[in-house]
């Protein structure tokens, strides 16, 4: 990069590379986070209990970085492993549909 002009809106070019460098960065984490939950609701509906434990620690991790990085508020983090832990809870503990008897043929 050559020798920068220094002018009026130096700072202003700078912050404009600044934000676009953060805005790359935050939509990385968010793709992460949203990309380990789609892992966790597969495994969560395949009925795989030790693989849905290890994919929602590892989905925990994702958004709890991202609320550390600042790529969203902790509260949002914090919201979003709750109504996960509920939905895997619940995909695991759905029963099948019990199938319909036959009637017996006479």
């Amino acid at each position: 990069m050559g020798k920068l002009k220094t002018g009026r809106h130096t700072s202003a070019i700078k912050t404009q590379r600044m934000a676009v460098r953060r805005t790359l960065h935050n939509r990385k984490m968010k793709k992460a986070a949203r990309e380990s939950v789609k892992a966790l609701i597969a495994a969560a509906q395949s009925k795989d209990k030790a693989k849905t434990q290890e994919l929602f620690n590892a989905a925990c991790s994702t958004w709890d970085k991202a609320s550390k990085k600042g790529s969203i508020h902790w509260k949002s983090a914090a919201r979003k492993k709750s109504r996960l832990a509920k939905q895997s809870a619940k995909l695991l503990a759905a029963q099948p549909a019990p199938k319909k008897p036959e009637p017996a043929q006479a």
